[in-house]
């Protein structure tokens, strides 16, 4: 008895030694795998992640009328691999340390994170499509100062295909036009 009244009496005095949860906050590792949460404005539709989720959590759809898609995330399939995170081209996909998954029975069909993502006409040519984010545009031109990244983002990749070559044009001239060289020949051509 004197044991128990001295183990009582300690606990008494330094207090619970439980974690508070869930009267209280609780320590969360830093890189503890949480919650899947899709960047709309990253989102390119590429469709890497759904192919390469193991859950089969991930769900891309074109609308039907051919104008964007619908990007679904299910939490309750999700097994928290990460896998997503770690191929997505744009950084879109990424895991939060934030654990909360708890939910009643009746709110299994709500535990999803759904974005629907609209084309826009090409700048130049007017077919539908997604913009390149703004993030990944400034990455691809970081060394190419003379494009607009903002005009070069809203082009489709024929019309973007050609806007780089344009630039490449006006900075580069031929071989045969510089001063000063002799214009190369062609192996294959000429009489002999």
């Amino acid at each position: 008895m004197a044991g128990f009244l001295k183990v009582l009496f300690r606990n008494l005095l330094e207090g619970p030694s439980t974690d508070p949860f869930p009267f209280g906050e609780t320590f969360t590792p830093e890189r503890l795998r949480g919650k899947v949460v899709v960047d709309p404005d990253l989102c390119v539709g590429c469709g890497i992640c759904k192919r390469v989720c193991a859950a089969g959590a991930i769900d891309i759809t074109k609308k039907g009328d051919e104008s964007g898609y619908t990007i679904t995330v299910w939490r309750n399939s999700c097994c928290l691999c990460a896998t997503c995170r770690l191929y997505c081209p744009t950084g879109a996909m990424t895991i939060t340390n934030d654990w909360h998954h708890a939910h009643l029975e009746a709110e299994k069909y709500d535990c999803l994170e759904q974005h629907v993502i609209d084309y826009e006409p090409c700048r130049h040519c007017g077919t539908m499509i997604r913009p390149l984010p703004a993030k990944l545009c400034d990455k691809l031109y970081a060394n190419n100062k003379d494009i607009d990244v903002d005009v070069v983002r809203h082009l489709c990749p024929k019309c973007r295909q050609l806007e780089d070559a344009r630039h490449i044009e006006h900075k580069a001239p031929l071989e045969a036009e510089r001063p000063g060289e002799i214009p190369m020949v062609s192996a294959g051509g000429g009489d002999h």
